[in-house]
């Protein structure tokens, strides 16, 4: 789908993202359904963390122990999960009436942090810029999870495709914005140069936003399938 069509919804609710796992070639990419299996794990019940990975196991997933502790604490404290002390270990269960995602950098966020920290900012900046349809301020990306340090590391980086935009109309598209304060002094980044990789995980994670908004369960195949038979 061309993202223009997926930018068209992007103030709509959206669920929460997906996860990361290595393939065979060590490249990280999404899962596309990792967190619909852990949300399938734990309807009706109540599992502890060793309890989560032995079913995930079984279901083809092998994330590291410590990785999915990380995840599954993140999903605590963005209240997609409930996580119940006892002793001696941490249960978790669904959220009674979850609620979807409001806050777009919030989600870009979580899915931000799946990706090596190298790639994060020009994926960051694509992603929104297809979105909003213009350049994204520096601000955004801070509200997406990029700190001051990782933008500038990147910047200076030899291989960088973001500059700073001089868009002569950043003034009307600051005063455009009217869910976050932009100050007058903000810079903004555009992509300055084609990177299939950069292209690529940032069309991966639209769609699975797109996957979030659209209940597709009943379409997709239960036994994931490599390769589509022509």
């Amino acid at each position: 789908m061309p993202l223009e069509q997926i930018a068209n919804i992007a103030n709509r609710p959206i669920g929460l993202s997906k996860f990361v796992t290595n393939d065979d070639t060590g490249n990280g990419n999404m899962s596309s359904n990792l967190y619909e299996k852990i949300h399938e794990i734990l309807d009706g019940r109540q599992l502890s963390i060793s309890g989560i990975t032995r079913e995930l196991r079984d279901k083809g997933f092998n994330e590291h122990r410590l990785v999915l502790t990380g995840y599954l604490r993140a999903l605590r404290d963005l209240d997609r999960l409930n996580e119940v002390e006892i002793p001696p270990s941490k249960v978790y269960t669904h959220v009674d009436n979850e609620e979807l995602f409001e806050d777009i950098y919030s989600l870009i966020a979580i899915h931000l942090r799946n990706l090596d920290l190298d790639i994060r900012v020009p994926v960051g900046v694509f992603t929104m810029s297809a979105l909003f349809k213009r350049p994204v301020f520096n601000c955004e990306l801070n509200l997406a999870g990029l700190n001051q340090k990782h933008i500038m590391k990147y910047l200076e980086m030899p291989n960088c495709i973001v500059r700073e935009s001089k868009d002569k109309n950043l003034k009307e598209f600051r005063a455009d914005i009217s869910k976050i304060d932009v100050s007058l002094s903000d810079i903004a980044y555009e992509i300055a140069a084609n990177d299939e990789h950069v292209v690529a995980l940032a069309n991966e994670m639209l769609l699975e936003m797109l996957k979030n908004i659209v209940d597709i369960s009943g379409l997709v195949p239960k036994t994931k399938q490599t390769k589509l038979s022509i």
